[in-house]
């Protein structure tokens, strides 16, 4: 929390909570101190009900991923530049506490990603200098989790990832050699600089950096997007929640960096494996309204009208004609029998 006003907001926010005579414990994941995982500091912070992020989306990330790890919701005050997951303005922050207080929020539940591995992920000695360009800091690999039995099919990672997770080739003259699958059978062997699985969450981040599509948050799925792969096909796949995408790393790749929500947790080597699938919880989004979230990306991303459209007429900002909307408009979609 570097910025004075970020400094200030936590300060309204631990007198709210004496205010309320309710507990507040601050988390800060980038402290001088020992750095944890998500489950150590949800721990330490006396498994919590509420995360409260200051800062902007990478911030608010960690945030959700220690309220995932706690089964807590994460409300994101915003003091960042450009992002679309916080939404919460400084001047709102007593009225946003207020209404997570009484219960007049909207909860908007969000897909998260977990993984298995061959191997628990390690982060090699000598890498602070790799961090030093670029990769951001290095929170402990994820630990295994107790709650499922590893069988063939991997050790179960302790990882909840909002955004997405990211096979990175580690250094700039080795290409990361990876063969993709999708629910064990081979896709295809992608030479590139990254491959990325994300949330519909995620989609608006690398992924769409990548060329990637932009898919409406709450949908459940899967996007695989390659970055600059040395090969024809080069498009992303979106795939349904109830599939699982398995990388191996080649035999004579370089090694693999994976990064969890931008961060990093570990290197592949050469012959392992992992798979990244749907993880069965759900992020817990705290807003104050239903969100609109092609507004956002308007507003985000700085979309302009096409002007020989514009010239041709001007849009209404939205349609309504003014009557109820009828049922098959108002719950669009098949009906199952």
């Amino acid at each position: 929390m570097g910025k004075e006003v970020a400094r200030d907001a936590a300060a309204r926010v631990r007198a709210w909570a004496e205010a309320h005579d309710l507990p507040c414990t601050d988390v800060d994941v980038w402290g001088e101190g020992t750095r944890h995982t998500a489950g150590v500091e949800a721990e330490l912070a006396g498994e919590p009900d509420l995360i409260v992020t200051v800062g902007g989306d990478g911030t608010y990330l960690r945030g959700a991923r220690v309220a995932a790890a706690a089964g807590a919701m994460v409300l994101g005050i915003d003091v960042g530049r450009v992002g679309f997951l916080t939404e919460v303005s400084v001047d709102r922050l007593e009225q946003a506490l207020d209404a997570v207080l009484t219960g007049d929020v909207v909860l908007d539940r969000r897909m998260t990603l977990t993984m298995r591995a061959s191997r628990p992920l390690e982060i090699p000695h000598g890498i602070d200098e790799l961090l030093r360009y670029g990769r951001g800091h290095a929170l402990p690999p994820p630990a295994p989790r107790r709650d499922a039995e590893a069988y063939g099919w991997g050790v179960p990672l302790d990882v909840w990832a909002l955004n997405d997770i990211v096979f990175e080739k580690l250094a700039r003259d080795r290409q990361a050699s990876i063969a993709v699958y999708v629910d064990s059978r081979l896709f295809a062997s992608y030479s590139a600089d990254a491959l990325i699985v994300s949330t519909a969450t995620g989609s608006t981040a690398y992924s769409f950096a990548a060329g990637g599509p932009v898919l409406s948050p709450d949908m459940d799925a899967l996007v695989f997007t390659p970055v600059a792969p040395h090969m024809v096909f080069n498009r992303s796949l979106v795939l349904s929640s109830r599939h699982r995408i398995g990388m191996r790393v080649l035999t004579r790749s370089g090694q693999v960096a994976v990064s969890i929500d931008g961060q990093l947790s570990g290197v592949l080597d050469p012959g392992d494996w992992l798979n990244v699938y749907g993880a069965r919880q759900r992020a817990k989004l705290v807003r104050l309204d239903e969100p609109h979230f092609l507004d956002r990306v308007r507003d985000r991303f700085g979309l302009a009208d096409a002007r020989a459209a514009v010239a041709d007429g001007e849009a209404p900002e939205t349609y309504d004609p003014g009557i109820p909307v009828p049922y098959d408009l108002a719950n669009p979609g098949p009906i199952d029998d």
